[in-house]
């Protein structure tokens, strides 16, 4: 089970993890490139999984908090991954066994890898979400009662915070401001746990299905084949809406980019209009009333002609997108799963329905 990770893993693993990012999950480019300096440097990462690992090991997250689009300005000095980890070993009194994502997105699918590279430690092949989520306390191990703290931050500059507080909740009020006073990214270590409790809750496989995706849409340009059918067969997705970016309103809010984008359609969509509207991470997608994809299914944007996964700071007027939607990971489509990340948790007024009903709704809708 276990394996090497190098430059071309991490690169297909990089491009896989922005398509479940839904959106959001940081810069690909800037994480993609620290995590491929460190593997040049250190050598190859170990990946094992969930079941390598002793029940009684301590693991631990390596993370970015903050609003993506201020990491595309404000680059890493890529010493933070490296700073929080040592400053939670001193609070722990121990070396963790291995370290692990607690997403699939852009720049937090890689992390691990840079720290793993530096320390040599394996990285373990599962993750808290199995997509992005916009905030700490959306996690498959914070659901079922574990919390993520202690846990440290650290900004570029070298200052360092520790965070003990009574639940995620706060864990994320707190780490957010302090994110804020820090510049508006910061690199965490968190969700310090059992090697036990890692395998009874993560999200496994992730970074794999990463990487599959990843080298999926590579092999797809490489041989001229359709890359977003070649994407939805390897993730069980569906095309819901080709068209063209007609605004897009964004803002950072909170240490959270928000806004939503309208997109004009094309081809069989045209004459409609499709409302995207996200918290770092895409939430809902839906023509006038009507939903076609909700949280915590994965609403992502691909380019029409590369597949390029487009995130929510990259949409710009004019693109040419497809929007698809792919069911999340099962852990949250049950009731403590979805009073937490549903949309009722991110304050749309719908009740959740599984993205492959409401294809199957719409698709008996057009044949009738």
């Amino acid at each position: 089970m276990r394996r090497s990770i190098g430059v071309e893993e991490i690169k297909d693993m990089a491009l896989g993890a922005t398509v479940l990012g839904a959106g959001g999950g940081g810069d690909p480019y800037v994480g993609k490139l620290m995590a491929i300096e460190a593997i040049r440097r250190y050598g190859n990462v170990e990946l094992v999984s969930p079941d390598e690992v002793p029940d009684d090991a301590l693991v631990v997250v390596s993370q970015m908090m903050g609003a993506p689009t201020i990491m595309v300005e404000k680059i890493c000095s890529g010493q933070e991954p490296m700073a929080t980890y040592d400053e939670l070993v001193r609070e722990l009194g121990q070396e963790p066994y291995a370290i692990y994502a607690v997403e699939a997105g852009g720049v937090n699918s890689t992390i691990p890898f840079i720290l793993g590279a530096t320390r040599h430690i394996p990285v373990i092949d599962c993750d808290l979400m199995g997509r992005a989520f916009p905030e700490l306390q959306m996690t498959t191990l914070g659901i079922n009662g574990v919390k993520g703290m202690p846990a440290v931050l650290a900004d570029e500059k070298g200052n360092t915070v520790t965070v003990h507080g009574i639940d995620d909740r706060w864990l994320e009020r707190i780490a957010r401001q302090a994110t804020s006073v820090m510049g508006g990214y910061t690199i965490l270590a968190s969700y310090p746990c059992t090697g036990k409790q890692l395998k009874d809750y993560c999200v496994r496989n992730t970074p794999t299905l990463c990487e599959t995706i990843g080298r999926t849409l590579r092999e797809a340009r490489e041989e001229h084949r359709d890359p977003i059918d070649a994407v939805l067969g390897v993730t069980n997705g569906y095309r819901l809406f080709k068209g063209k970016v007609h605004d897009v309103a964004r803002k950072t809010d909170g240490m959270f980019v928000r806004g939503h984008a309208i997109v004009d359609g094309l081809d069989a969509d045209k004459g409609r209009q499709l409302v995207i509207e996200f918290q770092n991470e895409n939430l809902i997608a839906r023509v006038g009333d009507e939903p076609l994809c909700m949280a915590p299914d994965i609403i992502v944007s691909l380019d029409v002609e590369s597949g390029q996964p487009v995130t929510t700071e990259g949409l710009k007027y004019g693109a040419r997108i497809v929007v698809v939607g792919m069911p999340c990971a099962p852990q949250w489509r049950e009731p403590q799963g979805l009073a937490v990340v549903g949309p009722r948790a991110f304050g749309y007024d719908l009740d959740y329905v599984p993205v492959e009903e409401l294809a199957a709704q719409h698709a008996e809708g057009a044949q009738a």
